[in-house]
C-alpha cells in the first residue's frame, strides 16, 4: 500500500462512546482533517461503470452495487483512518454487552470524496422510500469499523441517523434538518477475501429466518433498509479470523420527508 502524506486532524465532536463489553467512555472523539486532502478528491466517473445486483431476501431491501470506488481510493481510505487511530469504543452508539465486537472511528469526511461517490452511484439508489425522497448527498459522518482476528457483529438492526457535515470552518460537525434521516445502510468494503481476509461475509437475514452472505470485494457496497421497522434487515458481521483484519464503512443514505 503506497504511503500518502496526511494533513493534520483534530477532534470536531465528543460523544459518550460504547464499548464492546459494556460502559461508556466519556469525551470519545469524531474527527476530520484540518483541510480536505487531496487523496481523498475521487474523480466522478469510474473506469467501469457501478452495476446494481439486487439480493432476494423474501421482499426485504438490499443490493450490491459493485464498483464504487477504486482499491487504490479503498487503500486511501483505509490510510486515513489508521491515522485516526481506532478504539474500542465507538462514538454516539449504544450496544448491548457482546455486540459490537470490533474497533471504530468515526469521521466527517469532506465533499471532495463524498460528492463524487454519491454522482458515482445515484442513479443506482431508490429514489424514494415510503414516501420519502432521495437526497443527492450522502451524510458526511463515516462510521469506519476494523474487524481483527475473532472479531464479530453479532446479530443487530441498524439504526436510522441523522446527517452530519463540517462546518465552514472545520472545527464542528453540525447535524442537518430534521426532515432528513438516513433509510438505507451503505457498508462500503475496503477490502475482502482477495485481500487475505479470513471471514468477515454481512449476513442478511429474511423475515423466514433464513439468511443470505454477501462477501466482501474490495471497492463494492451493500446496501440495506434499516430503522426499527418491519422492513428493516437484521444481519450480522460475520467473525474474522487470521492475522489480515477486515475494514468497511458505513455510510447512510439520506431522504427527506415530503
Amino acid at each position: 500500500m503506497k504511503t500518502i502524506d496526511w494533513p493534520p486532524h483534530h477532534a470536531v465532536a465528543h460523544l459518550p462512546g460504547s464499548l464492546p463489553m459494556g460502559g461508556v467512555v466519556p469525551m470519545t472523539p469524531v474527527h476530520a482533517f484540518t483541510q480536505a486532502p487531496g487523496p481523498l478528491a475521487l474523480r466522478e466517473t469510474l473506469g467501469k461503470p457501478p452495476q446494481r445486483q439486487d439480493i432476494d431476501l423474501g421482499g426485504l431491501l438490499g443490493f450490491v452495487i459493485d464498483p464504487v470506488v477504486t482499491p487504490q481510493e479503498a487503500d486511501a481510505i483505509v490510510q486515513a483512518t489508521e491515522r485516526m487511530g481506532y478504539r474500542e469504543e465507538a462514538p454516539g452508539i449504544a450496544t448491548p454487552p457482546g455486540m459490537r465486537m470490533n474497533k471504530s472511528v468515526h469521521w466527517v469526511a469532506d465533499e471532495e470524496l463524498m460528492g463524487p461517490m454519491f454522482d458515482r452511484i445515484g442513479h443506482l439508489l431508490p429514489p424514494s422510500l415510503e414516501g420519502e425522497v432521495l437526497v443527492p448527498a450522502f451524510s458526511r459522518r463515516i462510521n469506519m469499523y476494523r474487524y481483527d482476528d475473532q472479531d464479530v457483529f453479532n446479530l443487530h438492526t441498524d439504526g436510522a441517523w441523522p446527517g452530519y457535515s463540517l462546518s465552514d470552518d472545520r472545527q464542528h460537525m453540525l447535524q442537518w434538518d430534521d426532515r432528513i434521516r438516513s433509510g438505507l445502510t451503505m457498508l462500503l468494503y475496503l477490502n475482502g477475501p482477495a485481500d487475505g481476509v479470513q471471514g468477515g461475509n454481512t449476513r442478511l437475514f429474511k423475515p423466514d429466518g433464513t439468511w443470505v452472505d454477501v462477501s466482501p470485494r474490495k471497492g463494492s457496497a451493500l446496501f440495506f433498509r434499516h430503522g426499527f421497522g418491519m422492513d428493516s434487515v437484521r444481519h450480522i458481521g460475520c467473525q474474522v479470523t487470521g492475522g489480515v483484519s477486515k475494514y468497511v464503512a458505513r455510510i447512510n443514505v439520506m431522504y427527506r420527508v415530503v
